[in-house]
């Protein structure tokens, strides 16, 4: 059987630091409150003319590509996960493509918030799986910065978000003993607009209504943190279980956890209810903010590069998110 293996992992981030302090130089609020809540110190924000959504993915992929060992002219298709991309379209993927000289092979844009390099991954994984490509291009990249309401009315979103890229590289494989063994996706859709931005979207008045939607709030984040909350602390225990039990592991199996950097408190919470030690369980939120599609990878990225990801290791990755979306995958490095 062919299966899929992860042979290449990069990221980039911004090298403009956005500390807590910074913050109250435009919204009311401190670096005690911020970390209460949060657990994040300092996240990355994208420096106008220098850093794009495709740039800083590209940068992570090249970093990926020379990690694999492999030119960009063997990637034979792309999948990428963003909800900020340069523009309304074409995505992001396509100017990352061209950046690259990565002409002609197919590309895949999802949009699948804080689930999407999940998300992204997984999909890569069936198309080499079932023999159609050979080597995949997996990317989460967000500039978040840019549209957040940096206000003291939008500060319990703004403080959490940050910019960032990851990649990784997967390829075709008979080694059943070192391979993604199994991705699990999830949605609901009845809590869309319990964390969604509104605008710009298509099935409201056209250009004319640009300022009253402004006024309304429609670009900004909107977001039930009880709900939020709630829903995450039982769906990523849900899905690493569903994983674990797939392939007849227990969490006692477990030697790295990779969550979604959305929350120390829900970070600490899965990692309790685990049973796993801190060193077991990868968290960069104090650092980087939740850079959502890319949070993941950059965190996967950062644990590989330090040493704490070895090989024949039972890696979990884990995320929830807008949507409701939430998914899991169980790789044997």
């Amino acid at each position: 059987m062919t299966f899929s293996r992860i042979t290449g992992l990069g990221y980039y981030v911004p090298d403009n630091i956005v500390t807590n302090e910074d913050l109250t130089k435009w919204m009311e609020t401190s670096d005690e409150w911020i970390q209460e809540r949060t657990g994040i110190k300092e996240r990355r924000y994208f420096e106008y003319g220098k850093d794009t959504n495709y740039s800083m993915a590209a940068a992570a992929s090249k970093q990926a590509l020379e990690r694999a060992g492999i030119d960009a002219s063997q990637v034979d298709v792309i999948v990428y996960a963003t909800i900020t991309p340069d523009y309304f379209f074409p995505g992001s993927a396509f100017l990352m493509q061209r950046e690259l000289g990565m002409n002609g092979i197919p590309v895949i844009d999802i949009r699948q918030q804080c689930s999407g390099f999940v998300y992204a991954l997984s999909i890569a994984d069936q198309f080499i799986k079932s023999g159609m490509y050979k080597t995949a291009l997996v990317i989460g990249s967000e500039i978040q910065s840019s549209w957040i309401d940096k206000s003291t009315a939008g500060r319990n979103t703004a403080v959490i978000f940050g910019d960032g890229a990851g990649a990784a590289v997967l390829q075709a494989t008979a080694d059943e003993n070192h391979r993604i063994l199994s991705t699990h996706l999830h949605a609901d859709g009845r809590f869309a607009e319990d964390l969604f931005v509104k605008e710009p979207g298509s099935s409201r008045p056209g250009r004319t209504a640009t300022t009253e939607m402004i006024d309304e709030g429609g670009f900004n984040v909107h977001m039930n943190g009880n709900t939020v909350f709630k829903h995450a602390i039982v769906r990523f225990g849900e899905v690493i279980n569903e994983a674990l039990d797939a392939n007849g592991f227990k969490s006692s199996d477990v030697n790295v956890l990779v969550p979604h950097q959305a929350n120390i408190r829900i970070s600490e919470y899965v990692r309790q209810q685990m049973g796993l030690s801190e060193e077991q369980v990868v968290n960069n939120i104090q650092r980087f903010g939740n850079t959502t599609a890319a949070s993941i990878p950059i965190a996967l990225a950062e644990a590989w590069e330090a040493g704490r990801i070895k090989d024949g290791d039972l890696v979990c990755l884990a995320a929830f998110g807008s949507g409701f979306t939430w998914a899991s995958a169980l790789i044997r490095w």
